[in-house]
């Protein structure tokens, strides 16, 4: 799905399980933040976002798939870099309003081609 038709929880028909998507709770544009993390390492990866049909295609396909806020269009994890994220579980946090994924990453996670988006701008700590 691409422009800025993106279908909304309240909108949309959607076949995420009612039972987690009535537990969801979601930012104004409808999305819930989701972390990528490497599932036997623990390493962080990413952070995505995530809709109710971004997170039903990624429970449903075992493939992450996020929505971009900048391209507003849905998006598969390596469809185009061939940097693969396989969904090993996924967990919804104690206040319900972030998703940890839990990936076997293959390749780069982060978009510059590094393997996690968090290891280029590591900022000092007060002494």
């Amino acid at each position: 799905m691409t422009g800025t038709t993106r279908p909304t929880p309240d909108t949309a028909p959607t076949a995420l399980d009612p039972a987690i998507a009535a537990r969801l709770k979601r930012d104004a544009h409808g999305l819930v933040p989701a972390i990528a993390q490497q599932y036997d390492t623990g390493e962080v990866l990413m952070l995505g976002w995530m809709d109710d049909e971004a997170l039903h295609r990624t429970l449903t396909t075992g493939r992450c798939t996020y929505w971009s806020r900048s391209r507003q269009e849905y998006w598969v994890k390596g469809d185009t870099s061939g940097h693969v994220q396989h969904v090993k579980s996924v967990a919804l946090d104690c206040d319900a309003d972030t998703l940890l994924v839990k990936v076997d990453q293959v390749g780069a996670a982060c978009h510059t081609g590094d393997r996690t988006c968090f290891d280029a701008d590591v900022l000092p700590l007060a002494q």
